[in-house]
């Protein structure tokens, strides 16, 4: 069962927080329920008691003998019996009320007090982490859009002056393309806040309105300066805002009034400063962005001390902002940039725009990082208050019961009821009933990350398109993934025995840790393997987790989503295994080619470890499940898509079908190389470098529309085999004997010292599909397979005087049409013990792989070497590494 750290995630975390915190609320106002039936139980307890109190005091004022005469008589005994049951009963009655305000309304109430102050302070402390974030967040989109605006102005500028000065003989024709002009993008107006009140732009107007009708205006004269006209005093609008905007006390009205100055509404004239005060000496001015919202004309007059007038950034006539900007003007000996052009300036201004989004996207990225792990923090502790609450509220009925088991005997069986009751309280069933019914997401990071105006990914990783990062790398998986796994392939040998290296995936890694590392690895300028050793092995599997989960789409895109949704929502009679693995087939092959090269690789990874440490059925579907949402998440997720495991499953069949899931797509991908090439989607673009020639192409398009098609056959694409050092290179790569690693204990999962800077990192090989040459000598094979098409990951050989290097774990095998040898009794239980540093890196009944008889690709070779290369190499699949071509 997940807890409130991986359920209540929204993508703009307020929403999935505030379900919670509504439930807890909740809890709280059933806490003062059972607090108030105990106390008005106590108190009906002491009434009933003390009317029975006073049942013999009135019978013995009755006037009259009595039985005060009769000495011995039967009947005087039993009245006196009776009437010392009554008084008995009285006192254990006020005992039983005694005993429930003592055992539990006083300790009950107490603890309920500190259990809400402890929600209401977690609340309070996420909201303005929230805040926070939002308000960077706005930034960012203001920095970026500012940043765009000047790169455009400086393109244009550039385009004017190529254009401005040509040759007569190289000017454009008289006839020229006609010209598209973007519009520009109109700024969304923004809701305001007022006091504790977040006004809309239509009852910002509406308020406005209201408060020129009601609030006095007037003109003050300022000496030397001139008159400033639609003024009120500060005690006028106090007034206002105790009558209209329900201000309680005048330090509330005071702040309603500072936020009308900060927001741009109001400014103090007559003084310096900006500070809103209850005083009917200050005088403020309504600025013209007032009358603007409002459309209520503004009473203007010229100055009388003042000849020339310069308006204000917001628009208003104010002389003290003309005398600063002619001063701040006025400066001819210290100029910062002297001799500077005008197309310098721009460019100038560029460059600083650009810095300054770059630095408030890194100071957003701190502040996400810091919120999530605030996040994760206040729900496993509001987690364990609200287990504490049930397991509390468990007491009390167990208390309440003992209060009057203890004291009435005949009320058994009302105490047998509450016992009962009190048995029939599940706190964990409970808990499981909120999360099931009131979660709103799993733990998805939206990361913001910097987009440069030219498309260039730079030096980040984490949160970047998974194609624009390869691209970047010149690799069909990326550099950070190939490491993680390669870096983990190497460190498993280190571990003591298979249980501990299949739970390094299943550990709960502190977050904090995660990002610590997170933060080192989003540079792709970093010495990873330098940065990995410092860091325990759980924690750089987490890294890996989260990096595929701040990715925009999810390794499987979310557009199959609904496909794979109607691949398993079909029943089992409709359709067969092998069906349903066709369909996959197909349905993955619809992806990018660097989705499924890194599905693959991370595949064969986990089916390697799951093969090689023999995990049973309970870890497989354990991993299934935590890796669920980093390799398939739906567009949108809601209500109905949490409780859906298309993830699980497609992971499952994964697991089981790798090798003919990939083996089909890798056949397919070689035999498109021949027959020609498949139109991908791609990511969306930002890249506007090439804005102006695409507009000029467009033109001309238009203007030579009517022009005959070249007889001419269209040029086909043609993309070359790879040749050099990239040949060798195959998907896992191991840079380093096994025992050349270096191992490194530790204790905990502890965050290392960061004192030495990351360095550059050489390239790692990468995958890729199979050129055209393979698919060639698929044809030539009687079965329509052959041994060249076949994928399998290999590992990259670091070659040592006179030894071969053995492969690491995620080192890949045989052609698929080559047999896999049957490994003896011996073999078998080799594998299935604690994989030692030789045994991990290569399967029972494998010998080096310098024995491999090496075929080359697209070649068919003698039977002899077919059959040498059968019973030599397990079945498998083969990425090899290609120069990337951006068409």
């Amino acid at each position: 069962m997940s807890g409130f750290a991986a359920s209540f995630w929204t993508p703009d975390y307020a929403t999935g927080l505030g379900v919670l915190y509504g439930k807890l609320q909740q809890g709280v106002v059933e806490n003062k329920q059972i607090i108030t039936i105990a106390s008005m139980r106590a108190d009906a307890e002491d009434q009933y008691g003390a009317r029975l109190g006073d049942i013999a005091p009135t019978v013995d004022r009755l006037t009259g003998a009595g039985f005060a005469k009769d000495d011995g008589a039967s009947v005087k005994k039993a009245y006196e019996g009776v009437r010392t049951e009554m008084v008995e009963a009285a006192k254990n009655h006020q005992k039983i009320a005694s005993n429930i305000r003592e055992l539990v309304v006083s300790p009950f109430r107490r603890w309920c007090d500190q259990h809400e102050a402890r929600i209401q302070n977690s609340h309070d402390d996420l909201q303005a982490r929230i805040k926070e974030h939002t308000k960077q967040a706005d930034l960012v989109k203001k920095l970026r859009s500012h940043y765009f605006n000047k790169c455009r102005v400086v393109e244009d500028l550039e385009e004017e002056n190529k254009l401005a000065f040509q040759a007569p003989e190289a000017s454009p024709p008289v006839k020229a393309p006609p010209k598209i002009v973007l519009p520009e993008e109109a700024e969304e107006e923004e809701p305001m806040e007022i006091g504790d009140h977040v006004y809309t732009p239509e009852g910002l107007k509406q308020l406005l309105v209201h408060i020129l009708e009601n609030i006095k205006m007037g003109d003050v004269k300022v000496p030397i300066i001139g008159t400033y006209q639609n003024t009120s005093t500060g005690a006028d609008i106090v007034e206002y805002t105790q009558k209209h905007m329900n201000a309680t006390s005048v330090s509330y009205a005071e702040r309603i009034g500072q936020d009308l100055v900060d927001n741009g509404l109001l400014r103090l004239v007559g003084n310096m400063g900006s500070t809103f005060a209850n005083s009917s000496k200050m005088r403020y001015q309504w600025r013209p962005k007032v009358f603007q919202i409002t459309g209520i004309p503004e009473k203007k007059t010229p100055l009388l001390r003042v000849t020339s007038m310069a308006n204000s950034e917001d628009g208003s006539e104010s002389p003290i902002s003309t005398v600063s900007e002619m001063l701040a003007g006025w400066n001819p000996l210290n100029n910062a940039h002297p001799n500077e052009t005008p197309a310098e300036k721009l460019r100038r201004e560029a460059r600083e725009a650009d810095e300054r989004y770059k630095v408030a996207v890194r100071k957003l990225d701190q502040i996400r990082c810091k919120l999530e792990e605030e996040i994760v923090e206040n729900l496993r502790f509001m987690e364990q208050c609200e287990l504490d609450r049930l397991k509390a509220i468990k007491a009390v009925v167990l208390d309440f019961s003992g209060a009057i088991s203890n004291v009435i005997p005949n009320l058994q069986s009302t105490v047998d009821h509450m016992m009962l009751y009190q048995e029939t309280i599940q706190p964990l069933g409970d808990l499981r009933y909120l999360l099931e019914n009131y979660r709103t997401g799993g733990f998805v990071p939206r990361v913001q990350a910097y987009e440069n105006y030219y498309g260039s990914v730079e030096d980040q990783n984490f949160g970047v398109d998974l194609e624009a990062r390869a691209r970047a790398d010149r690799k069909r998986v990326p550099v950070l993934v190939t490491t993680l796994l390669t870096y983990l392939d190497n460190r498993y040998p280190d571990l003591e025995g298979d249980e501990a290296r299949r739970a390094i995936w299943l550990y709960d890694v502190p977050l904090a840790a995660t990002h610590h590392l997170r933060n080192v690895l989003n540079n792709s300028k970093a010495d990873y393997q330098e940065v990995l050793e410092k860091y325990e092995v759980p924690i750089v599997a987490s890294v890996l987790k989260l990096y595929l989960l701040e990715l925009p789409d999810s390794l499987v895109s979310s557009q199959v989503y609904e496909i794979i949704k109607t691949i398993y929502s079909t029943t089992a009679h409709e359709t067969t295994e092998e069906g349903r693995i066709k369909v996959l087939q197909s349905t993955l092959g619809q992806l990018r080619l660097n989705n499924i090269a890194t599905l693959d690789a991370v595949m064969t990874h986990f089916t390697r470890l799951i093969d090689l440490t023999s995990a049973d059925e309970a870890y497989i579907s354990a991993l299934a499940q935590a890796l669920s949402p980093c390799i398939l998440r739906p567009r949108v997720e809601s209500s109905l898509t949490m409780n859906e495991r298309h993830s699980y499953r497609l992971i499952r069949d994964l697991f089981a079908h790798k090798d003919a899931i990939f083996g089909e797509l890798k056949r397919q991908s070689s035999a498109l190389g021949v027959t020609g090439s498949i139109s991908r989607p791609r990511a969306i673009s930002t890249d506007e470098s090439n804005r102006r020639a695409a507009m000029e192409a467009r033109a001309r398009a238009i203007v030579d529309r009517t022009r005959a098609n070249s007889p001419a056959p269209p040029r086909k694409h043609r993309r070359d085999r790879s040749s050099g050092p990239s040949e060798a290179g195959r998907f896992p790569v191991n840079v380093s004997s096994p025992t050349e690693r270096r191992t490194v204990t530790r204790n905990s999962l502890d965050v290392p010292s960061s004192n030495s800077s990351p360095t550059a990192q050489e390239q790692l090989s990468n995958v890729n599909i199979n050129a055209a040459t393979e698919a060639a000598a698929t044809e030539a094979t009687p079965n329509g397979t052959s041994s060249d098409s076949s994928v399998s990951a290999t590992a990259n050989e670091t070659p040592s005087s006179g030894t071969s290097t053995p492969p690491p774990m995620a080192a890949v095998t045989a052609p698929e049409d080559s047999p896999t040898p049957t490994p003896t009794p011996a073999a078998d239980v080799e594998k299935r013990a604690s994989i030692t540093r030789a045994s991990f890196t290569r399967k029972p009944g494998l010998g080096n792989r310098s024995s491999f008889p090496v075929i080359p690709s697209g070649e068919s070779g003698t039977d002899s070497k077919r059959n040498s290369l059968a019973d030599s190499e397990p079945k498998g699949v083969t990425l090899e590494d290609k120069p990337m071509d951006d068409d």
